[in-house]
């Protein structure tokens, strides 16, 4: 078709890349009705040929079917959570239940299933690859979860499940992220004294962004996180974390209580009606975990030494405050401060002197060292059109061949949602083309004023590396079929690759090359470096307790009866398992993005916890060589990780590079709970 749109064009530059300069809020109306269109007519193709069913003429075709769909979709999506504005908000409520009937007239069409229940019947007699296999199998088994096996009466209600909870789920987003942008604390210089500079300049630089004078304070973790950990003022750290824990949950349009009521009705609904208890054994049964019970022994596994160390910790907290003149009970507004007091005493290390050796810029360098250390890869930066001017795009190599393009979005602005993510605006496959992906990294870090170099601290690093694990499993992919491409992996896999990646950061060699003064370009000093990783494992009672309680909620949110309140249920599940009341959840329920904003993490918070288990395992792998860049465990690595995406169940693609599963005691040991 002729069209001025430019989502409807081939994109002719050197790496095919959007052309973000171009496109205009009001493209995507039409880009998406000839998306809707295509679909609907190579589907309808696909079920009504008069041809016996093949693998070729059915599901490679199906694979086919949402090329332009996911061309526009990837980049609305991307611009939707990294530079929202009311209009991609507005036509985000409007696609949601669209997006969702679109795959529930897919997954019910009963000609097309038959065609694809067909060949799986036969799939032993099929003259197909083992990768072909995999698609098949995985292909009808998405089928039949999405209830083509069911009635008429009851694919028509779990059609409309479907759809609601797809409004659900963007409506929740949108309230939160509404909730994050409106809400801020104007300080004054008084207010920052006893606050470290860097701090000062993050605040003054949120102000200038909403054209503020002064300093503010705003929900985005990079600055509230280090206002609770150096702000001396007690009232103003409660005021702010009081709007911390109400996002979602504050009175009005905003308040997310109502959604995830009707959400997880309708979860338990569907779940029901495809046959299953709950929607845990629902959601768990195409997972490593396979069912409810066994998360919850992982969960309580851990639960019992975290919680204990919380206390201990609680104890020694609350002495300090005490002495500090503060009489009372801790509270979660006092937990960082006082903890930060405590890691500069107990090991003579301070965020204000550590943040300095922290550059972003040399950690992303550092981030690409370890990947051509490990997978032979370069990065070139590229000069192209991005969707914000602070977005930076590199070309990755390998042995002078393009791999992909890496795109990276680091600084928290108002128009992005909070946290960080890894997504892609191209994935990989070889099925008619060697298609290679093009993948985005999206941070919340402070940026700093012009000028001057944006700081990270140790678990903003972190971040960043875990992410660039996720992105290196996309951009290392290396499979036929866009279904089992790259991140396509079980939930409670796929952050493997990505928490794994977190352990090079912490290799001394890393950081004496890359962990540089900000001011005056020297090294971290060894005895510096070395009082860094001596205190890794400080706090983590605090962050363990904060992570397996909200894993334990959403857990039982989705294996017991639906709540009429949630709020009552999430302090019942905390009152049973004896939750500290110096620490809140991490994301408590009105701000559960990972479990509300869709079905991404539903029943699944748990999965970092099931990675983890296997990470501090696989990177044992290194230790035994001797050599955390052993080329021979990285070549095993790639294989059987990074570069086969779901290929392969995910515990047979473990077993494959590492030769058994893993024991929980590699996560104690690492999070240093054994002796708990």
């Amino acid at each position: 078709m002729q069209t001025s749109n430019p989502l409807l064009f081939n994109w002719e530059s050197k790496f095919q890349l959007p052309p973000f300069d171009l496109i205009k809020d009001y493209h995507f109306d039409e880009a998406f009705k000839e998306a809707f269109s295509q679909i609907e007519l190579a589907i309808e193709k696909i079920a009504n040929q008069a041809n016996l069913p093949t693998f070729e003429n059915t599901i490679e075709e199906l694979e086919r079917s949402d090329g332009l769909m996911n061309k526009v979709a990837s980049i609305f999506a991307n611009l939707a959570s990294s530079d929202s504005n009311s209009k991609l908000e507005e036509l985000q409520r409007d696609l949601a239940p669209k997006w969702a009937k679109m795959d529930s007239d897919i997954k019910l069409n009963k000609k097309l299933f038959a065609r694809v229940d067909s060949l799986y019947k036969k799939r032993a007699y099929l003259n197909i690859t083992k990768e072909q296999l995999r698609v098949l199998e995985l292909y009808h088994l998405s089928f039949v979860r999405s209830g083509a096996e069911l009635k008429d009466i009851k694919q028509k209600k779990l059609k409309k499940i479907l759809q609601r909870l797809a409004e659900l789920g963007t409506n929740f987003t949108q309230n939160l992220l509404k909730d994050e942008r409106d809400w801020f604390m104007s300080i004054t210089d008084e207010d920052l004294i006893g606050c470290p500079q860097f701090l000062k300049d993050a605040a003054r630089e949120a102000a200038q962004e909403r054209s503020i004078n002064g300093y503010i304070i705003t929900l985005s973790r990079s600055l509230i996180v280090p206002f609770l950990q150096f702000s001396p003022r007690r009232d103003l750290r409660q005021k702010a974390f009081k709007a911390w824990e109400l996002r979602g949950a504050n009175q009005g349009k905003t308040n997310n209580l109502k959604i995830i009521q009707e959400t997880l009705l309708l979860r338990q609904e569907r779940a029901n009606l495809l046959g299953y208890k709950s929607f845990s054994d629902f959601k768990l049964e195409t997972e490593m975990a396979g069912s409810p019970d066994k998360v919850t022994e992982l969960l309580m596994a851990v639960w019992k030494p975290a919680r204990q160390a919380a206390i201990n910790d609680a104890k020694k907290l609350t002495e300090m405050m005490n002495a500090d003149g503060t009489i009372g009970d801790l509270t979660p507004a006092d937990w960082r401060y006082y903890s930060e007091k405590r890691r500069a005493s107990e090991h003579n290390l301070n965020e204000t002197e550590l943040k300095p050796y922290f550059q972003l810029d040399q950690m992303i360098k550092a981030s690409f060292y370890c990947a051509k250390k490990l997978f032979n890869l370069d990065f070139h930066q590229i000069d192209a059109p991005m969707y914000h001017p602070d977005v930076q795009a590199w070309e990755v190599t390998r042995n002078n061949e393009h791999v992909a393009v890496f795109i990276g979005d680091y600084f928290a602005r108002p128009s992005k949602r909070s946290g960080a993510w890894c997504s892609r605006f191209r994935g990989q496959s070889s099925m008619d083309k060697n298609q290679r992906p093009i993948t985005v990294n999206v941070c919340n870090f402070a940026k700093a004023p012009k000028g001057q170099k944006s700081l990270l601290n140790f678990d903003d690093a972190r971040t960043l590396f875990h992410e660039f694990g996720h992105a290196l499993h996309s951009m290392l992919s290396n499979v036929k079929y866009p279904y089992i491409s790259g991140t396509s992996v079980a939930r409670d896999f796929v952050e493997l690759p990505s928490q794994l990646y977190e352990h090079w950061l912490s290799v001394p060699s890393v950081l004496e090359k890359f962990a540089i003064h900000a001011e005056t370009n020297s090294p971290i000093p060894k005895p510096l470096l070395e009082k860094l990783l001596e205190a890794e494992n400080y706090d983590q009672g605090f962050s363990t307790v904060e992570y397996v309680s909200s894993a334990l909620v959403d857990l039982a949110f989705h294996t017991e009866t639906p709540p009429k309140d949630p709020m009552m249920k999430q302090k019942e599940i905390l009152d049973q398992i004896e939750m500290p009341p110096e620490i809140t959840m991490r994301h408590a329920t009105p701000h559960f993005a990972h479990i509300f904003s869709g079905d991404g993490y539903s029943s699944g918070y748990y999965s970092y916890m099931w990675s983890e288990v296997m990470d501090a395992d696989a990177f044992e792998a290194f230790r035994e060589e001797n050599d955390p860049f052993s080329s021979k465990v990285a070549h095993l690595l790639e294989k059987h990780i990074y570069s086969a995406g779901g290929s392969l169940p995910a515990n047979e693609l473990y077993m494959n590079f590492r030769g058994s599963m893993p024991k929980v005691d590699a996560l104690l040991k690492g999070r240093g709970f054994l002796e708990c």
